[in-house]
């Protein structure tokens, strides 16, 4: 996944004169190597005034450029915007980042407060007369100005975003407008803040070891050590991924499965103070009268205007034809483990808390595999190892750690990125495991984005966020085959980031379209399937032994294991994201009807009361996915279609790694995707490459 990305930051700037406190570490320059964030110096003290100091500081910048005499052009316009507000950008994105890896009650509160301080301020910007007069009569001269490729992309994007923000309302819209978006940022933190919140009340003592049968040691061993910290007594579960996962593959007992299961489809949905209902009926009103304001008939529409697909109804289409690919085979699947389960003396219907333990078990037996058989393959050191000496083969990177540089958290590790040249590429956080302050999921962020304006090369500071299963007293942290795809997945963002070659912040790095964005991400999940990748690093963590070539043949054959299944989960979420937001009437009634209405076609299993999915919907309620579920798939055609290309030339074959770097990794959004995509590949993505992938020809 990846974190709603804001505009550049650079580290550069000159304390804030005659605004706030000049010891404040975030209002002055950022010192030691690569100006990276002072994490260990920053307190909680420091954020709100920083915040206003950085506010007033950008509102003077973007004042200069509204008050030139000289007539508007390129540079003294579109590009002096694009680089205003450095300093506060830098901010948020330390805050912000932190507030979903390292939270706290205290920074919870800070966010409620800046978020509609940040929205005014926003809104200053593009709601302001002015300045877009300024932008407009650029735009307006752009036949004749003499621009490349991505200076026409930065103009038009400029000129979308103030357009696409209000510029062109009158005064009582713009109002609107404003109190709208105000409502929305705080509407968005909360949200997250209550699905934190549910996910970290929710804990399964079990005290009888009879309870523990089926699960894997390594599981048990983790359980085990949980509560030492909590003082108590008993192997500990709960909702975190590490530990929910398993649990719900592996525990024989049924009784505690649905107990876990009914406890994560439930959360934001307990009708107490950390209720999700009301909160996503008037963020779906909201974005609905946004969208309206703006001469839109649904959100979905407004946002689709800046994506590749372009429209609701080509993203409705893409969605039933894959619908349509896939359907029999999922309900085939789905029969499948109905069948092994009262072939294994289950009498009941297959229930949402069943599938992952029965399907399990069927995957043992036909392909003689499970998860926990490779997971002594994959100690994490060693997949590190193995992901950057894929960033080696494929790109010339080599990554060193730098202890010298600060960061946020024991866990987490930084590295200098390096080219073939020794050239700094970048700095590299990874940040692994789950704790309290830390929401669910993995993705990929920045602290700083990379630009080069006028020979002024500025390199981006990257962070991989995951919940990896932690080290125990009796082994290090061992990952499931799943948890390195996701290693590799969130490690395709981090290379779109840390490779950009851009001129322009606003137009560098993944500042893309949405439904392009993952294209980087899930192509580098591929390698995960190749032996000769595994070969390198996948060694057993205590015998030291290579992966045996059987154990590989074994994931390659389950590749597709409930591939149709999967891809109707997956179209279930977009289909109901799309339900959410291309609506043209506002939502009323009953949540849960709403959902089972919605999902009807893809969903396979019995409803089951007092769940629903879309109070923990983090994704599209504030992760900025809204209208935009549907990139995944998209994405999944783009990245079949392209590494087939890897597969025809050899997975390490420089020249077309090269020209997926310099086409697509280094390029950002500096022109339309399509653009860029065939450049790379020479021609359109078809879907057949993917239903190809997933057997589902």
């Amino acid at each position: 996944m990846l974190n709603e990305k804001t505009p550049h930051t650079d580290s550069f700037a000159p304390p804030v004169e005659g605004l706030g406190d000049a010891s404040n570490p975030l209002l002055t320059p950022f010192q030691g190597i690569h100006q990276t964030a002072p994490f260990g110096a920053v307190k909680i003290e420091h954020y709100l005034p920083a915040f206003d100091a950085a506010i007033e500081e950008a509102k003077q910048e973007v004042q200069k450029i509204i008050d030139l005499p000289e007539k508007p052009d390129f540079a003294n316009t579109i590009v002096a915007l694009d680089l205003a507000g450095e300093r506060l950008e830098r901010i948020k994105g330390i805050f912000f980042n932190l507030n979903s890896a390292e939270t706290c009650d205290e920074m919870q509160n800070i966010a409620q407060e800046v978020a509609p301080k940040l929205s005014d301020f926003g809104n200053d910007i593009t709601l302001n007369e002015q300045l877009f007069a300024r932008i407009k009569a650029v735009f307006n001269q752009r036949e004749s100005l003499v621009l490349n490729a991505e200076e026409t992309t930065l103009l038009e994007k400029t000129y979308r975003r103030f357009v696409r923000s209000g510029a062109n309302l009158n005064e009582t819209d713009k109002e609107k407008y404003r109190a709208i978006t105000k409502e929305l940022s705080q509407l968005g933190l909360t949200f997250q803040q209550n699905v934190l919140a549910e996910t970290n009340a929710y804990e399964l003592l079990i005290t009888d070891e009879n309870d523990l049968g089926g699960l894997p040691e390594s599981i048990v061993e983790m359980a085990a050590q949980t509560p030492k910290s909590k003082e108590k007594e008993g192997w500990l579960f709960n909702l975190q991924y590490p530990s929910y996962v398993p649990f719900l593959k592996y525990a024989d007992n049924r009784s505690l499965r649905e107990q876990m299961f009914r406890a994560s489809s439930s959360r934001g949905n307990h009708g107490n103070e950390f209720d999700n209902n009301d909160v996503i009926k008037r963020i779906v009103e909201l974005r609905l009268e946004k969208a309206k304001l703006l001469g839109f008939k649904t959100h979905a529409e407004y946002k689709l205007q800046e994506r590749m697909a372009e429209t609701p109804e080509k993203v409705i289409g893409f969605l039933a034809d894959l619908h349509l690919k896939s359907n029999t085979f999922a309900s085939a699947e789905f029969k499948e483990v109905q069948e092994y389960a009262e072939k294994s003396g289950f009498t009941e219907t297959v229930q949402r808390w069943d599938w992952a333990y029965y399907s399990e078990k069927l995957k043992l037996e036909k392909y003689d595999f499970t998860d926990e058989e490779v997971k002594p393959y994959f100690q994490l050191e060693k997949v590190i190892d193995g992901v950057f000496s894929l960033a080696k083969r494929l790109y010339g990177l080599h990554l060193k750690e730098n202890k010298s540089i600060e960061v946020y958290h024991s866990d987490v590790t930084a590295y200098e990125v390096l080219d073939e040249n020794d050239r700094f590429v970048a700095v590299l956080y990874l940040d692994f495991f789950p704790r309290e302050g830390k929401r669910s999921g993995a993705w990929m962020t920045d602290y700083r984005t990379q630009s080069n304006v006028s020979g002024n090369q500025i390199r981006p500071h990257v962070s991989l966020v995951t919940n990896f299963s932690k080290p125990t007293d009796n082994a290090p942290s061992l990952l499931t085959f799943d948890e390195v795809t996701t290693f590799l997945h969130e490690f395709g963002h981090g290379l779109h980031g840390m490779l950009s070659q851009c001129q322009f912040p606003g137009t560098s790095g993944t500042n893309v379209y949405w439904d392009f964005v993952e294209l980087p991400s899930q192509i580098h999940e591929n390698w995960a399937y190749e032996k000769e990748w595994l070969d390198q690093f996948a060694v057993h963590f205590e015998t030291g032994e290579t992966m045996p070539e059987e154990l590989i043949q074994k994931i390659q054959k389950a590749q597709n294991f409930q591939a149709a299944y999967m891809m109707e989960r997956q179209l279930g979420f977009a289909i109901l994201d799309m339900a959410y937001h291309n609506s043209a009437e506002p939502l009323n009634g009953d949540l849960k009807a709403f959902e089972m209405q919605a999902i009807a076609s893809t969903d396979l299993f019995p409803p089951v009361e007092g769940s629903l999915q879309s109070t923990s919907f983090s994704h599209i309620f504030s992760g900025g996915y809204d209208a935009g579920y549907y990139s995944y798939k998209w994405a999944e055609v783009l990245d079949a279609d392209a590494f087939s290309v890897f597969k025809e030339k050899g997975i390490f074959d420089r020249q077309t790694a090269d020209s997926f770097r310099k086409n697509i990794l280094e390029k950002g959004g500096s022109e339309h995707p399509m653009i860029l995509y065939k450049a790379f590949r020479g021609q359109e993505p078809t879907v057949a490459a993917l239903l190809k992938r997933n057997g589902l020809m």
